[in-house]
């Protein structure tokens, strides 16, 4: 998925302003292991993932809690610097070797007084963060363990294949028994 196409998943378009946004991006290659964000650290700029995975995570009593995934087509960013220019909690890291597309957040911010185009899509854009959050954030409070594997299973079974299970237990706010467990039953 090319950032063309990922801009425009979020919000088309028109392709002067696709011109603009995707001309202020950068090409990035990095390999599997590589920290994009850090803890503790001001990252302000957008990163798109063009190809491979990534997962946020914070450290609590020496263990690292998996909150977050991103494949192909998603968005690597601090909320907390991005918005407040504060340092970021979370820690992201390349699961995989991967391309990312960086777009800084002074481009961007000019780009958005100049372009209405480019304006609405950032307004899209923080929607579907804000949608995204709650909807992780709702069925780790009301669904089960197992009904919340079984939509991992369903919306992105290859996960399976690309994550560690002790990094998919931590996402599905399980431990990795429980998760052999679950995955035992539904054989």
């Amino acid at each position: 998925m090319d950032l063309h196409d990922i801009i425009a998943t979020i919000c088309p378009v028109p392709e002067a302003s696709m011109k603009r946004l995707t001309a202020c991006a950068s090409r990035l290659e990095y390999p599997r292991g590589h920290h994009v964000l850090r803890a503790g650290k001001v990252e302000r700029d957008l990163f798109f993932i063009e190809k491979g995975i990534a997962r946020a995570y914070v450290v609590r009593e020496e263990k690292e809690i998996t909150f977050w995934i991103g494949k192909e087509g998603d968005t690597v960013v601090s909320l907390k610097s991005y918005v407040k220019g504060e340092p970021g909690y979370e820690n992201i890291v390349l699961m995989e070797d991967s391309v990312l597309y960086c777009l800084r957040q002074e481009d961007l911010y000019r780009l958005y007084e100049e372009d209405i185009h480019i304006a609405n899509w950032g307004r899209k854009f923080a929607e579907q963060e804000f949608l995204q959050t709650e909807e992780k954030l709702i069925p780790l409070l009301f669904t089960t363990a197992s009904y919340r594997y079984e939509i991992l299973l369903k919306n992105n079974p290859d996960l399976l294949q690309r994550i560690p299970l002790e990094c998919l237990a931590s996402y599905l706010g399980i431990t990795p028994v429980s998760l052999s467990r679950i995955r035992a039953k539904l054989r």
